[in-house]
């Protein structure tokens, strides 16, 4: 397998600062304090401002290495203001914020960014949609790349207000075969969704064991459609929609997230030939055998578990049993659930986790990618967290680096369900070399490197090769396997 080398930023940090950083002995700090650089393990390789606090969303990277492009979603907040140049590529030190009038209207769209060399990341080309002034926010929030017949695509998701045009927008398709060349991306098509107007929140491309390149959406009602992408792109007149699956739930929140989705993973299974749907919304999560995407069928449930109404994220490890859940609400952890008893059919429901795990006893913990026996979190303004998996019933930090720099403001948006939710957004890893790029809502774009950590094929760990990376020319746990462990 080649490597890519990366070159690591190993920044020192004045005395002063290393005395903030959580130790062993204190290592549940608040964020009222402020959290500064990052355990010893965990290196800077670059950074990129990228302007107006609050604009950027989650993050996508291409997982080839001859294709270092790297996609983030941009949208509008409502006072969002430019950061000063206070906080640099260290992470050290506080930004400052710009006295301007209040911001929307320019930034709906998504940013590609190369990292063919990792220390400068650059930013290579930027796509907006028409007429911005006239879209309410609040513009891009989730990016997926996908590969099909050869060629390359980015979709971007979009949720608009009522109040202006493409209300009924859920995605823009970009052809980015051509990059470098800037001027060979192209747009491929739209998803509409007129009949649940306010967009995708999130979407999950999965390559399906019969072929087809499947694209999992929420909506803004009664849950997800999954879309075929080859039918869509040859202009089919149902835009290549395959089934809408709804969860399982007496919808008793109601609004838009009666029996609504928030967030979906696609893995297979090895053990028992499976494709399988991971969601998380209303009630909890639950497992879709899709192997028949047409004919989806309720496999497990995670439900009745205290503190979870509506669930986040939903992650299996490789082997499909063990699976991380997120809430995304302060103080709450990440909690570990063992699905095996429910997969079997010796319980109806599983309603209590195996483990937990949270950076700060007051912190917000967001996306996370498995890659199994690591966990790496988006952390919020705990920032990059990485912990290890290898025993469910205790995951433990192994380490981490605070891209926010920030902490807690007052008031209202100091506590509950939004309490702590600057900072570290969206999260990607690449296998091919182990690079982490993460998005900060505050301090713009990351590369991000762990030693030990040069890459994984889940092969070399005795698991199925299976993660949020999709094998687009071969399959599911398509990848080669490798003819010697290398832990490297």
């Amino acid at each position: 397998m080649k490597r890519l080398a990366l070159s690591i930023v190993v920044v020192a940090l004045p005395l002063a600062l290393q005395a903030q950083i959580p130790t062993p002995e204190d290592p549940m700090r608040s964020l009222k304090e402020p959290h500064i650089g990052g355990s010893s393990n965990i290196h800077v390789v670059g950074h990129l401002p990228l302007g107006y606090y609050r604009t950027t969303a989650d993050i996508e990277m291409e997982q080839e290495l001859s294709r270092p492009y790297v996609y983030l979603p941009r949208r509008d907040a409502l006072g969002a203001q430019p950061r000063g140049a206070g906080a640099g590529a260290a992470g050290v030190g506080s930004s400052t914020i710009v006295d301007v009038e209040q911001y929307t209207g320019a930034s709906k769209g998504v940013d590609i960014i190369s990292i063919k060399d990792p220390t400068k990341p650059v930013l290579l080309y930027s796509w907006r949609i028409e007429n911005q002034e006239l879209h309410s926010p609040s513009g891009g929030l989730d990016n997926e790349y996908f590969k099909l017949k050869g060629r390359y695509y980015d979709a971007q998701s979009f949720q608009m207000g009522q109040s202006g045009p493409d209300a009924d927008l859920g995605a823009v398709i970009l052809d980015v075969t051509g990059l470098p060349d800037t001027s060979k991306v192209r747009e491929a098509g739209r998803i509409r969704v007129p009949e649940h107007p306010g967009g995708f929140h999130d979407m999950f491309p999965y390559k399906h064991s019969d072929g087809r390149v499947l694209l999992f959406t929420t909506l803004v009602g009664p849950g997800g459609n999954i879309y075929d992408m080859e039918k869509f792109l040859a202009g089919d007149k149902t835009q290549g929609f395959v089934v809408n699956i709804v969860p399982p739930s007496d919808g008793s929140q109601g609004g838009a997230r009666a029996a609504g989705w928030h967030d979906f993973y696609g893995g297979y299974d090895a053990a028992t030939h499976q494709d399988k749907f991971y969601g998380a919304g209303t009630g909890g999560y639950f497992v879709y055998d899709i192997s028949k995407p047409e004919e989806p069928k309720l496999l497990a449930s995670v439900t009745g578990v205290a503190g979870v109404q509506f669930g986040h994220t939903f992650t299996p490890d490789p082997s499909g049993r063990f699976a991380v859940t997120e809430v995304e609400n302060q103080y709450t952890p990440l909690r570990i659930f063992d699905l095996k008893p429910a997969l079997d059919g010796t319980v109806k429901t599983i309603s209590r986790p195996i483990g937990a795990w949270l950076a700060s006893w007051d912190g917000n913990q967001h996306n996370h990618e498995v890659r199994w026996p690591y966990v790496f979190v988006s952390g919020y303004m705990d920032g990059l967290q990485v912990f290890n998996l290898m025993d469910p019933t205790n995951p433990y930090t192994v380490g981490y680096y605070y891209t926010c720099n920030c902490t807690l403001p007052p008031g209202a948006r100091a506590a509950g369900q939004n309490g702590g939710m600057d900072g570290a957004f969206g999260i990607d890893v690449r296998n091919a070399d182990g690079a982490i790029v993460i998005s900060d809502k505050e301090t713009g774009f990351w590369v991000l490197h762990m030693d030990g950590f040069d890459g994984w094929n889940g092969h070399q760990w005795g698991m199925p090769n299976i993660s949020s990376v999709q094998d687009w020319d071969n399959g599911p746990d398509g990848a080669p396997k490798p003819s010697k462990v290398s832990l490297r």
